[in-house]
């Protein structure tokens, strides 16, 4: 239809003018809306495609490098800060997480329980390995926490590789990785213990290997492993890269730029044999045969430079990090933990110790680098435990410190028992601060262990250096979530733990007048580093507390595998991307 202008008044034409533009205005919106959901559905389409194809569920580095460094203290990190190379201690920092404010949640605080602990993601309580050494209850017997009389020495004809990891009863983020890569990827674990490679490694370690000194110098496995070394290990061995270690130990820096620890000369360190004075340098090529030849090298930072050699050799022997499927290093630096008991924790030795276990630190992260690639590893450092400083050495500051006398102990609870109870059978064994009973003669002579646990615990609360004691009845019954009580009850083990826990006063220790020592629940032995860096790490820092036991299920978070079969642990979530 045509409208001709002519036929309509002025308002009627404004009126279909104002009708045009309506019509025309609605075509436009609904034009516009059609177009903007059809965009919307197709952005919509095109992000659930995008998060159905590109989201990470996981982080895949090529190689997880695990490092537990033998008796370090938190505070080593800040106090030596300044003399730390920019590639060791100081990468892990400004490139990585650090969780300042990290516990050991449990007692006692050793190195058996401590690697344990890391890599299962739990406390002795739940894996079951409640010290280096313990009363096994149903053998009558001291054991060893790596000890097995089931398998051979691969690579010595002493005993020194009878051993296997039969004693810790859950798996480990190690095993969780084989299992998860169908066996595909390796796990290798290095330390000069062999407790600090055997827990690591899990039950399906492809191989650990441990450092025997003497004379051989080898670094060797049990039969649990392999039948023989493989030729990488056999060439190192060989090949005698250890001696060039057989030279005088001085410190790496100016000795009067260490300010960070204590005169050299002083009252509060032990000697090597043939020594007159704890000073530097130590020359251990005199000293070499009456301290054992090569083992000589374990008390001295040498010691963490040949596990660091032999790592860097097993990243190239074993092709670890050489495909997409990931594989696990685990490193245990012992040297520190040697060194800390000789000497003391405040002492220049230590100080020297950690300096050159930095530059060992950037050395084998740059090896990682060349070899497997910048930013497609992932590493985690912590500790097995920490250290007390000599309380000798407090003791002559002001500051409350005193040493226990065990033995004196002993003989007063004797005493007791045999006044109380006519026999000293009850007890079989006092170790790690427990009391093991004898519950057969217990039940021969009619008593409630209740009863007894709790007489004894009265008794031993009396004596001077006891600070607080603790039941197995206790540990049984109650549900404890903080404090000293947390920590025993973290540590306690129901069928393989004693009957009477107790604690010691916060300034006193069980050890010798020199060095330091470590394996209580106080904090001086359970505050350790714990630092994240490389693939799938956020950069930062937290002062929120965090426990040992997180370590495992964070990397499990991490590579997407199963936590081990006993965490108690939970994910540190600030760490990970």
């Amino acid at each position: 239809m045509i409208l001709r202008k002519e036929f309509f008044t002025f308002t009627e034409l404004n009126i279909i003018t104002m009708h045009f533009n309506v019509l025309k205005y609605f075509i436009l919106i609904s034009a516009f809306v059609i177009g903007t959901n059809d965009v919307k559905a197709q952005r919509k389409s095109k992000k659930n495609n995008t998060v159905v194809s590109d989201v990470t569920i996981k982080t895949s580095p090529k190689l997880v490098v695990g490092i537990v460094v033998d008796q370090m203290r938190y505070d080593y990190l800040t106090r030596f800060w300044n003399h730390y190379e920019d590639g060791g201690f100081k990468r892990m920092v400004n490139e990585g997480f650090n969780c300042k404010n990290n516990h050991f949640n449990y007692a006692p605080t050793s190195t058996g329980p401590g690697h344990a602990s890391v890599y299962t993601g739990t406390s002795p309580a739940t894996h079951g390995i409640i010290g280096n050494d313990w009363f096994d209850k149903e053998l009558g017997k001291s054991v060893y926490c790596a000890g097995d009389d089931g398998y051979a020495s691969v690579g010595t004809t002493s005993k020194a590789g009878k051993m296997s990891p039969h004693r810790m009863i859950t798996t480990t983020i190690t095993d969780e990785l084989r299992l998860h890569t169908q066996m595909r990827g390796k796990t290798i674990a290095i330390a000069l213990k062999d407790r600090g490679a055997v827990l690591p490694g899990g039950h399906t370690a492809n191989a650990a290997y441990w450092f025997d000194g003497n004379k051989a110098a080898n670094w060797i496995t049990s039969s649990y492993y392999m039948k023989e070394l493989p030729k990488w290990v056999a060439d190192f061995n060989s090949a005698k890269s250890v001696a060039k270690y057989k030279k005088p130990w001085d410190t790496a820096k100016p000795i009067n730029t260490y300010l960070e620890s204590v005169i050299d000369n002083n009252p509060y360190e032990g000697l090597f044999k043939g020594e007159t004075t704890p000073t530097f340098p130590h020359d251990l090529p005199k000293l070499w045969e009456e301290n054992g030849n090569y083992s000589i090298l374990k008390s001295s930072p040498y010691g963490n430079s040949l596990t660091a050699d032999f790592a860097i050799a097993a990243i190239e022997g074993e092709n670890l990090g050489a495909d997409n499927i990931p594989d696990f290093l685990a490193i245990s630096f012992s040297s520190t933990d040697y060194v800390g008991h000789k000497f003391g924790v405040d002492s220049k030795e230590v100080q020297d110790t950690y300096i050159q276990l930095d530059k060992d630190l950037s050395r084998l992260f740059s090896e990682l680098d060349k070899k497997v690639g910048a930013g497609e590893y992932t590493v985690f450092l912590s500790a097995d435990h920490a250290a007390v400083p000599v309380p000798a050495y407090l003791k002559d500051k002001k500051i409350p410190a005193a040493y226990f006398d065990s033995n004196e102990m002993k003989e007063k609870l004797n005493e007791f028992v045999k006044f109380t109870y006519g026999t000293t059978d009850l007890i079989k064994d006092i170790s790690n601060y427990q009391i093991f009973l004898d519950h057969k003669v217990i039940k021969n002579l009619d008593m409630s262990l209740k009863e007894v646990e709790e007489s004894l615990a009265i008794e031993i609360l009396n004596y001077k250096d006891i600070d607080r004691v603790f039941t197995g009845h206790q540990m049984w019954q109650s549900n404890y979530t903080h404090g000293i009580p947390y920590i025993l009850q973290n540590g306690f083990n129901q069928k393989r733990s004693g009957d009477v826990l107790f604690v010691l006063r916060p300034d006193v220790i069980s050890y010798s007048k020199t060095g330091s020592t470590h394996g209580s629940p106080q904090i001086y032995d359970t505050h350790a580093p714990l630092l994240f860096f490389g693939k799938g790490i956020k950069r930062g820092s937290t002062v929120a507390r965090t426990e040992i036991p997180d370590i495992a299920p964070t990397m499990a978070a991490l590579l997407g595998v199963s936590f081990p079969s006993g965490t108690t642990g939970k994910p540190i979530v600030e760490v990970l991307e």
